[in-house]
């Protein structure tokens, strides 16, 4: 009788025992186990987190990390921590946190508007991604990548297409470069192929062409006209003549992109360089600046009319007047230089 009370009694201390293990498993594993108030919660997981870091990025949006920590070592995610974008639901339990940061890494949408330089666009990116902008502009600089794919270093601003994308937040340098050249390859469709080659030229000519399109104006229903103001120039073998190539050559010289130039003097016309269009024919060795897509299609379809010369249209900021010949333009021209008098931008 007192071994069948010994026996009942442990008995009994195992189904307590058991069930107290039953429902801290349960607990851990399935219970609620978030403290947020909105819908969803997005979590950013550093490239190579540690246990401890994971629990101090996570210990904000929990109530109980430490039984986080128990169940997320019980499914062996501590072990294989991936970085990325993860977005916890509301009332979310552990188990299922362990899924979503296990497989639900989600893209960030990654934009960019025209840039002058890698450097501001490796500044850019970085402000939006996990990778730093040393890394980045390391990637985007590798010579031999430029070299197996098509570009150099007056060309390779050519390569990034100014517009939004969806990346990983945790994407490489070397993976987002990548990613960019084959959103470049896709960009250049066989239509717009077709209609370069109509116009005489390859698409990195196009690119360097829109990219003074782009700087002449801002008006994005002007950019077919201007676009074949220059086209007619070329034709004609005329210089070009775009300021905005001789702002771009003097930063180029003076490594100072940050230098706000208003206004071309007669002297910055002699600056020896590939980029002045007042010296050098054709279109430049490359891009001034990331034309925007707008300016590259302002190109491919440029507007057909026989105006060789432009100027500023002070009567309607933004905008230009447009002439056929060098004495209408020579008119033109003089309310330009009264306005831009008047206003003492010397420079």
């Amino acid at each position: 009788m007192y071994i069948k009370k010994i026996l009942l009694i442990i008995v009994l201390a195992g189904i307590v025992v058991g069930g107290v293990f039953a429902y801290k498993v349960y607990d851990a594993f399935f219970l609620p186990n978030t403290q947020f108030n909105n819908e969803k919660a997005y979590v950013f997981i550093p490239t190579n987190t540690t246990e401890e870091e994971l629990k101090t990025i996570l210990e904000p949006l929990l109530l109980d990390v430490n039984s986080f920590e128990a169940a997320a070592k019980r499914k062996g995610y501590l072990n294989k921590i991936k970085g990325g974008k993860y977005a916890i639901s509301k009332d979310m339990n552990n188990n299922e946190i362990i899924g979503v940061l296990r497989s639900k890494n989600i893209p960030v949408r990654v934009a960019f508007n025209n840039q002058e330089t890698l450097v501001n666009l490796a500044g850019r990116i970085a402000a939006q991604i996990e990778a730093d902008s040393i890394s980045l502009l390391k990637a985007f600089n590798d010579v031999t990548f430029l070299k197996d794919n098509g570009f150099n270093k007056d060309t390779k601003l050519a390569m990034y297409i100014p517009n939004s994308y969806d990346f990983y937040w945790n994407i490489s340098p070397e993976g987002f470069r990548d990613k960019m050249l084959k959103e470049y390859r896709r960009f250049w469709n066989d239509a717009r192929l077709a209609k370069a080659k109509k116009i005489g030229l390859t698409p990195l000519e196009v690119s360097s062409l829109a990219a003074i399109v782009h700087k002449e104006s801002a008006k994005i229903d002007e950019r077919p006209k201007v676009a074949g103001l220059y086209l007619n120039r070329l034709r004609k073998k005329m210089l070009l003549q775009a300021d905005p190539t001789v702002i771009y050559a003097l930063k180029l010289h003076s490594g100072d992109f940050n230098k706000v130039i208003k206004r071309v003097l007669y002297k910055d016309l002699e600056i020896d360089s590939p980029y002045n269009t007042y010296k050098y024919a054709g279109v430049p060795p490359g891009p001034i600046t990331m034309p925007d897509i707008s300016a590259i299609d302002a190109v491919l379809n440029a507007k057909k009319h026989n105006y060789y010369y432009f100027v500023a249209d002070v009567k309607n900021f933004g905008y230009h007047m447009f002439a056929e010949t060098l004495a209408q333009h020579n008119r033109n021209k003089k309310q330009y230089i009264r306005w831009i008098n008047s206003k003492k931008i010397m420079r």
